[in-house]
């Protein structure tokens, strides 16, 4: 018996008025416009304290399932690599 596993989530830590932001999400409809990329959800880094604390820097940054796949700017290559895509 095998068990289902829920799909991957793909999650963009992203604040205002941030333009490296903005290039990173269009970036990604980009890409999902070529490959079957799981749902995309942005979350703003600054509405939490931890997120902030960890990653405030460094955003954007694209999580896939809670791990970071990278930083500022969209490594494709890494993302459909971890997907198997």
């Amino acid at each position: 018996m095998s068990v289902a596993q829920s799909p991957a989530q793909l999650t963009v830590l992203t604040r205002t008025d941030c333009q490296l932001c903005e290039e990173l999400v269009a970036e990604l409809a980009a890409l999902g416009g070529h490959y079957p990329l799981p749902p995309v959800a942005l979350r703003d880094v600054d509405a939490d304290p931890l997120l902030r604390q960890r990653f405030g820097l460094k955003v954007p940054v694209l999580l896939l399932d809670g791990v970071p796949v990278c930083h500022f700017r969209l490594d494709s290559a890494e993302l459909l690599r971890l997907l198997r895509l």
